[in-house]
């Protein structure tokens, strides 16, 4: 309405789709969903998983392992023969996406519904993978 319109001065509302009721009820859902479905607990027990599986391997090429929750890398040493472009590639015709970052990290992000037996299977996979690039 003319009212509503005329009361929002130039910069007063910068945002294209703030205020739209439909994106606002989706987000509320959104939120409903992730604490609902516990989805912050299921990334921060399915990354240590992660981390701590990672950690069990014993190459001499892994310089480090980090993340938070699902958001996690491996970082590997730039010497190494096999880049993280080359091993991310053979990860994904073993039907797992990684993310290679500056040559020598490899960027894990799996989606936060991810369960128990899905993480573990995606490490066996990293785990035939690293093995083929250390040989």
């Amino acid at each position: 309405s003319d009212e509503v319109m005329l009361c929002i001065k130039p910069g007063e509302h910068g945002s294209t789709y703030g205020g739209n009721p439909l994106a606002c009820k989706v987000a509320i859902a959104a939120l409903e969903v992730l604490k609902d479905e516990k989805m912050a607990e299921n990334a921060e027990k399915m990354g240590e998983l992660f981390r701590s599986t990672m950690r069990t391997m014993k190459f001499s090429w892994i310089k480090d392992i980090r993340g938070k929750g699902l958001l996690n890398a491996v970082e590997i040493c730039s010497e190494h023969r096999v880049s993280a472009w080359d091993i991310c590639m053979r990860l994904s015709k073993k039907g797992l996406l990684a993310k290679p970052t500056h040559d020598h990290i490899i960027r894990f992000a799996p989606p936060l519904c991810i369960t128990e037996e899905q993480m573990k299977d995606a490490c066996k996979i990293i785990l035939e993978v690293f093995k083929s690039a250390d040989m």
